[in-house]
């Protein structure tokens, strides 16, 4: 089970899961649109297909939620392993600010994040909708109040809740040391944990250091579970063994470098109007310019498939799934569309109606294409990590390889 926090390189975790269990016709807790009927607390019941009666297993649960850890134990089996990920709360209020700004009064109030910034209680309404995007976001996704008065006391509660939720903390910053370990506690393989950098913008704000504290300050909640755990992760570094990392990074980044030569056009990622396929077009959010993929022309279709799979953006790949685990709904999009095609060919004078458009590239993993021989290994569930209690420690310096 993973929780998928917002703006933490969730989605390229995302993407692994996705591959792995499409690649291994594991059993997805699906929902029936983007997310579990986020912001509400996760419900067993918004599980496509769930039926408590019957208790059909479920091997990945891992879109979009706000945590009800009762409520997910319905769904999930009682051995599963859990892990989510955090990130720094100023870079992911940065990030937060402008990608959210349309849905959040509090953001669309401010004239620019500088403002806000400087001005949050100006701004900040706790009664407002969407408002949880402008505090605590993390505290929020993990099932706790975000408007909460920080003590260290109820901060201190809600870092045993995590401990207790999950047997794995990862961090969006250290992210290839993240999906090492990751792979260690469920026994993968090395092109298990591969993935390109998903959903990036094009023009992050730069932050000055006097805004960096004063966002940290303004997710105080946030910020203390940051801490805490960055400690006990680079621990379990330790515990690793920092030679064994310092190998095991290499082989990761020249695996991810070679795998990137073979399907990426260009190298580089591109800008959504730059990319024709809809299949594998990252969502765009108003403004923000959210930046993809595009794969070669030039190889073997079994390839050509499995580099597709991993530039397929979340929301497509969530889509790709329902048609395997529900094709009754897949045969029904299909019809909507080909409406949708040819309510847009009216519209060009002169031309033929245009067929639906159709993925060609999108082969679902259940064919077993073939560009990389891989064994199929059996996920584990292991024992929840032990984590060292501590009073509010500093945060320790690592590598800090670019948040995908």
């Amino acid at each position: 089970m993973f929780l998928k926090t917002h703006k933490t390189a969730g989605s390229s975790i995302l993407n692994i899961l996705h591959r792995y269990g499409d690649r291994n016709s594991l059993n997805f807790a699906l929902p029936y649109e983007r997310d579990f009927n986020y912001s509400s607390y996760f419900n067993a019941s918004w599980v496509k297909g769930f039926n408590n009666a019957s208790r059909a297993p479920y091997d990945i649960l891992c879109h979009h939620m706000r945590l009800n850890i009762s409520e997910v134990g319905k769904v999930m089996p009682s051995d599963s392993f859990y892990f989510t990920i955090l990130r720094d709360p100023a870079a992911m209020a940065e990030s937060a600010f402008s990608y959210y700004r349309t849905y959040c009064p509090t953001f669309k109030e401010a004239p620019n994040l500088k403002a806000f910034i400087y001005n949050t209680s100006l701004y900040y309404r706790p009664n407002n909708e969407s408002h949880h995007y402008a505090r605590n976001l993390l505290w929020f996704d993990l099932g706790m109040d975000p408007d909460e008065p920080f003590t260290e006391e109820m901060a201190s509660e809600g870092v045993r809740a995590v401990e207790d939720a999950f047997n794995l903390v990862l961090f969006a910053e250290h992210f290839d040391e993240s999906v090492i370990l990751l792979k260690e506690e469920l026994c993968w393989e090395l092109d298990d944990i591969l993935t390109f950098k998903l959903n990036a913008r094009e023009t992050p704000t730069q932050l000055e250091q006097e805004d960096i504290e004063r966002l940290r300050a303004w997710n105080s909640l946030d910020w203390y579970l940051y801490v805490y755990f960055n400690r006990t992760f680079w621990e379990k570094v330790e515990r690793f063994g920092r030679e064994r990392m310092d190998m095991e990074l290499r082989r990761l980044r020249e695996r991810r470098q070679q795998l990137a030569e073979l399907c990426l056009e260009g190298l580089k990622p591109l800008k959504a109007d730059e990319i024709q396929d809809e299949e594998i077009k990252p969502y765009q959010p108003t403004d923000e310019k959210i930046l993809g993929w595009k794969v070669r022309h030039d190889l073997r279709p079994s390839t050509k498939a499995r580099c597709v799979q991993m530039i397929t953006p979340e929301v497509q790949y969530k889509y790709l799934l329902d048609d395997w685990q529900f094709p009754e709904d897949a045969r029904y999009r299909a019809k909507e569309k080909e409406l949708e095609a040819k309510k847009r060919s009216k519209k060009i004078r002169g031309k033929k109606p245009e067929a639906a458009p159709v993925n060609k590239l999108a082969v679902s993993p259940r064919n077993k294409p073939d560009m990389v021989a891989e064994n199929k290994p059996e996920v584990v569930a292991g024992n929840k990590p032990e984590v060292v209690a501590g009073n509010k420690p500093e945060v320790t310096s690592g590598n800090k390889p670019e948040v995908p």
